[in-house]
């Protein structure tokens, strides 16, 4: 089952970078995050209802949902959306890729969480990876202040995922599930967008476009309700150091989609950075000891 939820969260987040960058345009970011995320909280209470699970959750959660709301599902995805416009994507995926590393260090000192040594070492080699992968892109910005703004930016929306990660580990250790708390959550950083886009007088007109809608509907589906749900599933399941090792990872399928659609042209560097992933994922899961292992028992 971890397999199949960390598999379905790499493929759709792994892919959900193109359609945000067909939402860029003329429809204000705020805007765009707003109707995305409307739309999938009412789909995710249709699904509540359909499944006969409870939906009010108790009054101990509410204040852990209005936090997750707006770290998660709000300034999270304010920050990616400011950042990615001033800052090469995988800059800004390479900042993304700290989050294992943020979920480590933030569930130790908020939630008292044991350090895991192979989380970490799996996070550094994925990181390292990350970087040999969008080396050619970082080249040339170092002495771009608007592009060091734009990493700050992004750094702070990874914290505030982490936030939400950990928020999510906390109400499913008191027995919610993601389900509930995603929708609730989801409401909360809507209704936020929404507020904030009405009092800066942004207009709520969607672009009228086949391409605009149709990255709207995979976001909120896809993207909201399918990949959320699947990655907070992992967080409780797995931890939150070990679930976010998927942020790792999933530039690697956003990678071989620019393959595909950009022209994307592979580096010596690029595949040692591949090679580096994969590692990474070996070591954060503690795979190389247990197929060692299950060598051994079977020489035995």
């Amino acid at each position: 089952m971890n397999l199949l939820l960390y598999a379905t969260t790499v493929l759709i987040w792994g892919t959900t970078w193109i359609a945000i960058k067909w939402q860029l345009g003329t429809v204000p970011p705020p805007v765009s995050i707003a109707w995305r995320f409307w739309i999938a909280a009412l789909l995710l209470f249709a699904l509540l209802r359909i499944m006969r699970r409870p939906i009010w959750p108790p009054r101990a959660a509410w204040r852990l949902l209005a936090a997750q709301g707006v770290t998660l599902f709000c300034v999270n995805f304010l920050c990616f959306y400011y950042a990615e416009q001033v800052v090469p994507s995988g800059l800004v995926a390479v900042v993304f890729s700290t989050a294992p590393l943020l979920n480590s260090i933030n569930g130790r000192l908020f939630m008292g969480r044991p350090l895991q040594p192979t989380a970490i070492a799996g996070a550094l080699l994925g990181l390292v990876g990350i970087v040999c992968l969008f080396v050619q892109q970082m080249a040339g910005h170092l002495g771009d202040h608007a592009a060091w703004l734009g990493l700050a930016v992004a750094f702070l929306g990874t914290l505030c995922f982490s936030a939400g990660n950990l928020l999510s580990s906390r109400m499913q250790s008191m027995g919610l599930h993601p389900f509930a708390t995603n929708s609730w959550a989801m409401l909360i950083g809507a209704s936020i967008l929404t507020l904030g886009s009405a009092l800066a007088g942004m207009s709520f007109a969607v672009e009228p476009s086949v391409r605009y809608l149709g990255a709207l509907a995979y976001l909120a589906v896809f993207g909201s309700v399918v990949g959320f749900t699947a990655y907070l599933m992992l967080v409780g399941r797995m931890g939150p150091e070990r679930a976010a090792y998927c942020t790792v990872l999933f530039p690697i399928v956003a990678l071989a989609v620019s393959t595909v659609f950009e022209g994307y042209r592979w580096s010596a560097l690029a595949v040692l950075g591949l090679l580096l992933v994969v590692a990474g994922n070996l070591v954060a899961f503690d795979l190389t000891r247990r197929i060692f292992a299950r060598r051994a028992e079977a020489g035995s």
